[in-house]
């Protein structure tokens, strides 16, 4: 059968410096983004007509460590609490034939800056530095299906946590956004709130404490109850704020 080989358009640069925390479909987080685009692509003229859009397709690759790891037939959805199997092909599993993944996300228009010409975006569910491999439109009328079953993944998974900052947590997460540009605690928020932790966890009550990358931020929490306290907001390089 014939292969084919396709190179990046673009890389996005992302919240997301680690897998873990990522959430695990587009839109469910207002996490912001960039598509910066590659030459010979960093075209304005590439884009005339896109500003009538909302949103867009973004087709991508699966990077870092499926590339190399393999396909599975099977695979245990977080979504299913990771105990039940389904086919890799009733899934969204990175470790697939071929490790493409597809995000409709919100678009902002195109900027221009030290890094060079890229396209603003929010709602991305993209580990940062992927590479991406073409944008597409996203067309309503063809695109939103209302009456579509969604299978075991039938609705918008609920918040699980409610998530507060002590006093210290919050003053360390102000510290590092100081102008709100980053919408940090917001995106924290969001982030925990949608639980990330492995759907086995709850086998695993005694474990409390967890943490996660956002920029280059460390951020812990602890669990108590239906409650998630972020501890420490910790710079690369920094102590703990």
């Amino acid at each position: 059968m014939t292969a084919f080989s396709f190179a990046p358009i673009g890389t996005a640069r992302t919240p997301f410096t680690d897998k873990f925390g990522i959430p695990r479909q587009p839109r469910l987080v207002d996490a912001p983004g960039r598509i910066l685009l590659h030459p010979p692509y960093a075209r304005r003229e590439a884009f005339a007509g896109l500003d009538g859009f909302s949103h867009v397709w973004l087709i991508w690759v699966f990077h870092e460590d499926c590339l190399s790891a393999g396909w599975k037939p099977t695979v245990r959805p977080p979504r299913l609490g990771g105990r039940r199997s389904v086919g890799v092909f009733a899934s969204r599993a990175p470790y697939r034939p071929s490790p493409i993944g597809l995000s409709a996300v919100a678009h902002h228009g195109l900027v221009t800056d030290a890094d060079g010409l890229a396209l603003q975006v929010s709602g991305v569910d993209l580990l940062d530095g992927t590479p991406i491999l073409d944008i597409k439109p996203y067309v309503p009328y063809a695109d939103a299906i209302p009456n579509a079953a969604g299978g075991f993944a039938h609705a918008e998974p609920a918040s699980t946590f409610r998530v507060d900052f002590p006093d210290p947590a919050a003053a360390a997460v102000a510290a590092r956004d100081p102008d709100g540009r980053l919408a940090l605690r917001r995106l924290i928020e969001q982030v925990i709130a949608q639980d990330p932790r492995p759907g086995y966890m709850d086998r695993y009550p005694e474990r409390t404490r967890f943490g996660l990358r956002l920029y280059d931020c460390d951020i812990r929490w602890r669990l108590n109850g239906d409650m998630a306290l972020v501890t420490h907001c910790t710079i690369d390089g920094d102590t703990d704020l």
